[in-house]
């Protein structure tokens, strides 16, 4: 009988044992902790090693350039102290994201994918709205979408809506995958003689049909789920911040795991703080592959939840009196380190010229960690089309091609990466479906004018938003609501137009309805639509009409 058998039927066991002594208490405490229970085993660190390229480059020809895409995880727009603001009131500089902008392009009117991780990542990696292959809602385990529905409300706050008539539609989280019948861009360019590699966060499916390495990915190193332990909650190098408010936040430190999987091998526990080891990973990557063209997909998962910092960045940072604030800085800074290294590394191989360097964010800032400032100027949070949801920094490097210091002012999605790195690989996008992405160079570069895009798309639910040059419609669904805002007036959404303007309302709800029409039944159904106050973020007292949205998820 395997390990795995045991563990699950000594828990069943406990089940019955923890039902007949209180079973309303039971039944909360093991809906939080049996995702845990039954993970995998998780073994001992161990060395990682990068197939190598060749020892030198091919001779003859014009090398196609290296494409190297970092993702960072919940990273609230005024996170950065690019544009003179930052976290903390910029107690936290982030020269080595900030020199990705200043040595290339800073896209200022970035939009991402989705308003919540993982579609934001299928809509990278295939060029598409996630929407248009059902990919609509995050992956979460049932057990979560239960946790959450079943916490007590804040104070003030409008219930969540929990779909337990739904629940006879839901799949297994390890099913939740982009289609195998989508092309990813690993798939594209690995057609190209790429060599394809991922680091970090997937979150696109844990099946083996879904993983990596079926995706195009020539090697992998990271975690499927949507969220990973940074240390053990008990080691000496780490200072951590719960968030008792936050049902997530339970969640996660209750089952989450300190591991990492390489390829499709057992789990492992990492050698060190996780950033920084995906960091030195890169690195390593960068130098084997040093000699061929290849794709580094660096999805770090800062600073997503669980609020973990590294001791050292924590006490480097003593100026900041407030805990929580100060563990979520600590947290930044390792990112930008991080970062740092990677544009070192390509630097210190002779590779900076040639590589076309992508730097965005999955989404904006979440409401759930407390911390009001993380998207300023913009309202809004993760899990809303407000701009704080979805209008993201959005950086592209290639020295090559591109002359440093550049500013971009026209809306671009991260839709857009898919064509852009494609078209500077030489592949020619596939012509088999919509590719709602476009090749941005050109327009970088001036030899292309206008907008890239005259209409961008976003929905989950019955909660979705159009971006129609200047115009910009929400509807939302629960509670039954439309906002109508000129973002070239307005950047930051405060005047709500819908009222005074019905003309330009009724335009744009006809053209929502289109982009609606053309997208597919979401492969699994959302169990929960969760309330997210557009200006107060969760743990923070709220006037009671105070504005908010329902997420659908």
């Amino acid at each position: 009988m395997s390990l795995r058998v045991r563990r699950i039927g000594a828990i069943a066991l406990l089940l019955t044992l923890l039902a007949a002594l209180a079973w309303p208490h039971a039944r909360d405490y093991l809906v939080l902790h049996i995702v845990g229970w039954t993970a995998p085993h998780v073994s001992e660190s161990r060395a990682v090693n990068w197939a190598s390229g060749p020892a030198s480059q091919a001779p003859g020809g014009k090398r196609a350039p290296n494409i190297v895409l970092i993702l960072a995880d919940d990273l609230g727009y005024n996170d950065l102290s690019l544009s003179g603001g930052g976290v903390a009131e910029g107690a936290v500089p982030t020269p080595s994201i900030n020199a990705i902008a200043q040595q290339g392009v800073n896209l200022t009117q970035g939009y991402a994918g989705n308003a919540t991780c993982a579609p934001s990542r299928a809509a990278i990696l295939t060029g598409r709205y996630a929407t248009r292959f059902g990919f609509e809602f995050t992956p979460v385990p049932t057990q979560f979408a239960k946790v959450i529905g079943r916490f007590p409300n804040e104070p003030g706050r409008p219930p969540v809506i929990y779909h337990a008539e739904r629940e006879a539609q839901a799949i297994a989280l390890d099913d939740m995958g982009i289609p195998t019948s989508e092309i990813t861009l690993a798939e594209l360019l690995k057609r190209q003689g790429y060599h394809t590699i991922h680091l970090g966060k997937w979150h696109l499916g844990s099946a083996p049909q879904f993983r990596p390495l079926a995706a195009g990915f020539d090697e992998s190193l990271g975690f499927y789920p949507g969220a990973s332990m940074y240390l053990p909650e008990d080691s000496p190098e780490v200072v951590n911040s719960k968030q008792d408010f936050d049902p997530i936040d339970k969640f996660l430190w209750a089952n989450l795991p300190f591991a990492v999987q390489l390829n499709n091998e057992a789990y492992f526990k990492p050698t060190g703080y996780l950033t920084d080891y995906l960091g030195d990973q890169a690195v390593a990557a960068i130098q084997a592959n040093a000699k061929r063209p290849f794709f580094l997909y660096v999805a770090f998962n800062a600073p997503h939840t669980p609020l973990q910092a590294l001791k050292s960045d924590y006490e480097a940072l003593a100026q900041i009196p407030d805990h929580r604030l100060r563990v979520y800085a600590a947290m930044i800074r390792a990112l930008d380190r991080n970062v740092g290294k990677i544009t070192a590394a390509l630097k210190a191989q002779g590779l900076d010229d040639n590589t076309l360097l992508l730097f965005t964010t999955d989404n904006g800032g979440a409401n759930y960690i407390g911390l009001p400032d993380i998207n300023r100027p913009y309202r809004g949070w993760k899990a809303s089309f407000f701009e704080g949801g979805i209008h993201v920094p959005f950086f592209i490097k290639w020295p090559a091609q591109l002359a440093a210091g550049g500013r971009y002012e026209q809306p671009v999605a991260h839709v857009d990466m898919f064509a852009t790195a494609a078209r500077a690989a030489g592949a020619t996008l596939p012509a088999d479906r919509v590719v709602d992405g476009v090749d941005l160079i050109p327009y970088l570069q001036g030899r292309e004018t206008g907008r890239p895009h005259q209409t961008l798309y976003w929905r989950s639910g019955d909660y979705a938003t159009l971006l129609d040059g200047d115009w910009k419609l929400q509807v939302s669904g629960t509670p039954r609501k439309d906002w109508l805002f000129n973002l070239k007036d307005d950047p930051t959404e405060q005047v709500d137009l819908a009222a005074r303007n019905p003309e330009k309302l009724a335009e744009l709800k006809a053209r929502l309805a289109e982009y609606n029409g053309q997208m597919a039944k979401p492969l699994w159904p959302a169990l929960l639509e969760a309330p997210i106050r557009i200006d107060y973020p969760l743990g923070v007292p709220a006037p009671a009409d105070a504005a908010y949205v329902y997420w659908s998820n």
